[in-house]
């Protein structure tokens, strides 16, 4: 039976860390496990991220588990399919879902690598927002201040890494899920370009249009070794960028506005880091429409919510779907019924246009660099989905106004936590790459990793404090 103090002393350990302690015999791979459980136990209380836990069936399956990652405690992100598990979608309309069946190629990959999956993450419903307050669950909390939120929608699964529940959670993003919770959890967030992983849910054209998977974690060397066996591959990235990179900084955002002033320090920061590593940076104008790449994303937004309702109603009756969806999900479809043909035939093409004329933009650099969120973590009420939909539309869309355009265009993207605002809370950088350019961008954050470590940067509620860590809840 582990104590509390190694159970933590274990957390501080990234997915390689936890590992090499079974690899070396130091402990058995179901030690892992029960240390999680234990992690869980006395964090999630305070922050919320859990949705659903497994703990026997993680226990029971971690004995004698084989691979390279053997034992590893890993979470999914409530929305992914995973047998013995339900997917509720952070939504009340599915709250009786039954265990899942389906096991898709993304997590069988880690399945094989010795992972053991314990439980799955609160999630905003249907991914909808870049917060995480579903109805169902309630707010997951930001573990650097537990009045903000850890962004969505794979909040719970960066609050769960982040405080060291566990050392790598899946993430899903279809408009920057990935990288606003990896930036505000102060986390390594990657997101693949299309087609740059497994799949990893049914046929959807939009979803496999702008959506892709990953794993978070707190280092760079986990989401390397994720994102390879994600896309099916064996080669992981180098641990050094070969060259010096032509860096092009963009600070302004879809709608041609400059971020808030904490994340524009932030921005200048990151592009100085870049500068002082010996890379040439240049400041550089967002190379296609921003505003027409900004409508198309909230089309494709509207779609997917519509689709969302739609669904639900064929299921339980309109009646249930107008009772049990919330307020966000119900306007936005209907806002979406408004949209017509010439609506989506305009966004595709003006997707097919700031597609093409970032391709030619990468001829000349490399990498862009730029915010992730035009403003530091929100409070956690501020995009509540309760709240007026011209609220939640205004404060959503302005927020949400970088990460969107590498969905569309198909670009891989990361968010890396160099630096934090005067608050101490993260406001990561991003880093983005002409297609295929995964394994550039990963090269490129082992260097930056190594000229500006995070590795001893904690949560205040994390396992690295466990003075608060008393497993109390906070009042909403």
């Amino acid at each position: 039976m582990l104590s509390t103090a190694d159970a933590f002393a274990i957390g501080k350990l990234d997915a390689h860390g936890q590992a090499a302690l079974v690899a070396s015999g130091e402990i058995p791979p179901e030690a892992l496990v029960e240390a999680a459980i234990i992690r869980i136990d006395a964090l999630d209380p305070l922050l919320n991220a859990m949705t659903f836990r497994d703990d026997a069936g993680a226990s029971a399956r971690a004995v004698d588990v084989k691979g390279p990652m053997a034992g590893v405690p890993w979470l999914l992100k409530d929305g992914l399919d995973y047998p013995g598990m339900p997917n509720r979608a952070g939504s009340r309309s599915n709250r009786d879902a039954a265990p899942g069946t389906t096991a898709f190629a993304y997590t069988k990959g880690f399945d094989a690598a010795g992972l053991v999956p314990i439980g799955k993450t609160n999630a905003p419903e249907f991914g909808l927002l870049p917060t995480t307050e579903p109805v169902l669950y309630g707010a997951a909390r930001n573990p650097w201040a537990l009045d903000r939120s850890p962004g969505g929608s794979s909040g719970g699964a960066a609050v769960a890494v982040a405080s060291g529940m566990v050392p790598v959670a899946h993430a899903a993003d279809g408009g920057g899920s990935i990288r606003i919770p990896a930036s505000c959890c102060g986390l390594v967030g990657l997101k693949p370009g299309r087609g740059g992983n497994l799949r990893a849910r049914e046929h959807h054209v939009i979803e496999d249009f702008i959506a892709c998977d990953v794993l978070l974690s707190r280092s760079v060397r986990d989401v390397a070794w994720a994102a390879a066996v994600g896309a099916g591959r064996l080669q992981q990235a180098k641990a050094h960028v070969q060259r010096r990179l032509r860096v092009a900084v963009i600070a302004e955002n879809l709608d041609g506005n400059a971020p808030s002033e904490p994340v524009g320090h932030v921005l200048r920061r990151a592009a100085d880091l870049c500068a002082a590593l010996g890379h040439n940076v240049e400041t550089a104008a967002l190379p296609t429409d921003g505003p027409a790449m900004a409508g198309a994303f909230q089309t494709l937004w509207g779609y997917l919510a519509r689709d969302a309702v739609n669904q639900t109603a064929a299921r339980f009756g309109s009646a249930e779907a107008e009772a049990t969806l919330e307020p966000w999900t119900l306007d936005l479809a209907r806002d979406a019924g408004l949209l017509t043909a010439t609506d989506l035939d305009r966004a595709y093409t003006n997707i097919a246009a700031g597609t093409a004329a970032f391709a030619r933009f990468f001829e000349d650099f490399d990498v862009v660099l730029s915010p992730v969120l035009r403003h530091p973590a929100l409070r956690i009420g501020e995009l509540a989905p309760t709240r007026t939909f011209e609220d939640i539309w205004a404060l959503m869309f302005d927020y949400v106004s970088y990460t969107p355009l590498q969905n569309l265009t198909g670009l891989p993207a990361l968010s890396l936590p160099l630096f934090e605002g005067a608050d101490g809370v993260p406001i990561g950088s991003m880093f983005t790459a002409a297609r295929g350019g995964e394994d550039l961008l990963l090269e490129l954050a082992f260097e930056l990793e190594a000229a500006a470590p995070w590795a001893d940067r904690w949560p205040r509620y994390s396992v690295a404090n466990p003075e608060n860590c008393k497993g109390t809840q906070v009042e909403a």
